[in-house]
């Protein structure tokens, strides 16, 4: 059994997803359209083409989208070709981290130390510098 495309469902997911408002949708519709008519319009199974055409230039999608998307079937795509523990990564699927977090927390400090040692030993030379100074 085939199942009927309902195009009144598929403007409003498109236009869901483009996060327009029904509002917006009938303002560029033209005057004779409101919020109503648009909800109207998104029930209806069947809309006739050339008002599909006015709402394809308004959304910017193509007149076929509204006509052939069916939403069951692109769940069975995507559940049939995507899978999770294959898929959601970008190389390697169970990466492995060999990063020891107290070595670098010790690696921190010591560039911590490291740091406060040489302003200590600028302190200590801008001192001396000073003190050469007032004793002139």
């Amino acid at each position: 059994m085939e199942q009927k495309i309902h195009q009144g469902r598929n403007v409003k997911r498109f236009r869901e997803m483009l996060g327009i408002k029904q509002e917006a949708l009938a303002f560029d519709l033209g005057d004779d359209w409101n919020q109503k008519k648009i909800s109207l319009l998104e029930q209806k199974e069947e809309i006739d083409e050339n008002l599909l055409k006015a709402i394809s230039q308004a959304l910017k999608i193509p007149v076929e989208a509204f006509q052939n998307f069916d939403e069951e079937q692109a769940v069975n795509i995507i559940s049939n070709t995507f899978n999770i523990e294959k898929d959601a990564f970008i190389g390697n699927s169970q990466p492995t981290f060999n990063i020891n977090p107290m070595d670098e927390i010790k690696k921190l400090h010591e560039e911590k130390i490291t740091l406060y040692e040489r302003m200590l030993k600028e302190k200590d030379d801008m001192m001396e510098r000073l003190e050469k100074l007032i004793n002139k």
